[in-house]
């Protein structure tokens, strides 16, 4: 019997590689997928997946052939896998509701191969580091940060339930982000004095500055929809992401 092959495609990561080091194969700009089987279907519908909030991350697990980290990933990078996985899984169109002017639903598809990534000006980056300067604007203080990646946003999500069984009640998602975002203060890189500058010394008028400028230079894949009905009047809908994204016969 012959060998069976699964086709595969090369998706192009919005980063351009620029953000990752040298050694790293996403340092390419690229990494290499394979079509969806009917064993990540099976992914799809693992109940346990889907409880502990895992089910996307395992999924895109195992389509991803090239060798990567994939705690490595910058957010916006892994967007755009997702988006692929779904047009190589299901197709390009995609059909969802969205709420127009007069708070009526209403069911239209886009089509996912026509999105495109952020305009980012690449000049701001300096190949194979993830850190870039800051001078906020209030205090004065400088700072360099980085963009989060995957293994980031896990540290966080687990960063912060913790604190949640302590308080309830509390809030911490903005703190907990700025301390994982932030890499130095005046030159000190001490996680120590990262956290007492955030809990402490950072106003809120620099800490919505830095939030601005992080999402002006993140890479990503563009996934706000702009409805072409007049009566809507807003400036865009994120396209909604769900199990259903990939299977809209889960109903789950």
């Amino acid at each position: 019997m012959a060998e069976l092959k699964i086709p595969t495609e090369t998706v192009t990561l919005p980063s351009k590689g620029l953000l990752y080091p040298e050694t790293s194969p996403l340092a390419k700009g690229e990494l290499e997928m394979k079509y969806m089987t009917a064993k990540e279907e099976d992914i799809l519908t693992n109940s346990n997946y889907i409880k502990n909030g895992t089910v996307i991350d395992k999924l895109l697990q195992a389509l991803i052939i090239t060798p990567i980290d994939y705690n490595e990933l910058l957010v916006g990078d892994k967007n755009a896998i997702l988006i692929a996985a779904r047009v190589l899984g299901y197709g390009k169109d995609y059909a969802f509701k969205y709420s127009n002017g007069d708070g009526e639903e209403i069911e239209t598809f886009i089509d996912l191969s026509t999105l495109e990534d952020k305009q980012i000006d690449s000049t701001l980056y300096k190949r194979n580091t993830n850190e870039f300067p800051f001078a906020l604007p209030h205090s004065g203080n400088n700072v360099t940060f980085k963009l989060l990646t995957h293994g980031d946003e896990q540290k966080i999500e687990a960063e912060i339930k913790g604190m949640k069984k302590v308080n309830p009640n509390g809030s911490y998602d903005v703190t907990t982000r700025l301390k994982y975002i932030i890499t130095s203060v005046e030159g000190k890189r001490d996680q120590k004095d990262i956290r007492e500058f955030v809990d402490n010394y950072l106003i809120a008028k620099d800490a919505r500055a830095l939030r601005e400028y992080y999402n002006q230079i993140s890479p990503d894949i563009n996934l706000t929809f702009k409805p072409e009905d007049e009566n809507y009047t807003g400036e865009g809908i994120n396209i909604p992401i769900s199990l259903n994204f990939f299977w809209p016969d889960a109903r789950v």
